[in-house]
């Protein structure tokens, strides 16, 4: 088969090179400038940004400012941590979608016993319940991060500088020295309707431990676990607080009827964990 551009008028066929290598080059220097910009916006951070940062990789706990001997959270060794630089290329922040407008977040590989945070797509704008462990800064940004307790703040002081996010956490765990070092913009009491979002402060686990309920979907974080017949309260925590403050969840629970429960690490059923939650109170 005869080349169509070879056998041209020379003029023509010198038209047609000349284009093709203007295109050419126009679009190497597209993608080129692409990459580039995507690599300056993923590399610029905000001149406040906490730099000088440590996680845990036995449970996911941030420790802001020098690296100290032991976890506070779980006291693994410092051989266990590792910086957040190394943390941000070591563990990349999944998305998972487990409800209409919910996605839940957990790094791939694990990170030891992280606990999953909850990205909530409302009409007034993204949010987020509880932090992420590990710090990705191409995760889409939210507006707020509301939290279910003091134990599961994460990243989010890296969050925050990143988007300008406002931190919303029950003034009574906002005072626990675990979060002592996390900028808190909101510390709430009792209970409030945000950005679609509704908070009730259960307390039991931890003293400021909230619920959220969007729409048809409850966030019960570690209030208890794991799903299904085996499930018990939290053990980590005040037993006699627990048990009788999570009266008032199951209430909650009893009346808004959640299709969906979106839990520490697990997603379970609303009518089979009500169930489950019941028993467990009971034991």
């Amino acid at each position: 088969m005869l080349d169509g551009v070879r056998y041209l008028d020379f003029p023509l066929q010198h038209h047609i090179h000349h284009e093709l290598k203007d295109f050419t080059l126009k679009l190497k220097f597209k993608c080129e400038f692409c990459i580039l910009f995507k690599e300056t916006v993923m590399n610029t951070l905000p001149e406040d940004f906490p730099g000088k940062q440590w996680v845990c990789t036995a449970c996911g706990y941030n420790m802001i400012g020098e690296m100290p001997d032991v976890c506070p959270f779980c006291g693994a060794y410092h051989d266990k941590f590792v910086t957040w630089e190394e943390g941000e290329t070591a563990y990349r922040v999944t998305p998972k979608t487990v409800a209409d407008q919910v996605t839940q977040l957990l790094s791939v590989p694990r990170l030891g016993l992280e606990h999953a945070a909850y990205r909530v797509d409302t009409t007034a704008g993204a949010v987020w319940i509880d932090s992420p462990s590990a710090f990705n800064r191409d995760l889409e940004s939210v507006t707020d991060i509301y939290f279910t307790h003091k134990d599961f703040l994460g990243a989010s002081n890296q969050y925050r500088a990143l988007w300008n996010a406002r931190v919303h956490l029950h003034q009574a765990d906002a005072i626990h020295p675990l979060a002592a070092a996390f900028p808190v913009d909101d510390r709430f009491s009792g209970d409030f309707q945000e950005n679609g979002i509704e908070a009730f402060h259960i307390g039991g686990h931890s003293p400021g431990w909230t619920a959220y309920f969007f729409g048809n979907v409850l966030f019960a974080c570690d209030y208890a676990f794991p799903p299904g017949p085996r499930m018990r309260l939290n053990p980590f925590g005040p037993r006699n607080a627990t048990r009788k403050c999570g009266a008032r969840l199951l209430e909650l629970v009893a009346n808004r009827k959640p299709s969906v429960v979106c839990g520490y690490n697990y997603v379970a059923d609303g009518a089979e964990w009500h169930r489950d939650f019941e028993n467990a109170l009971k034991r």
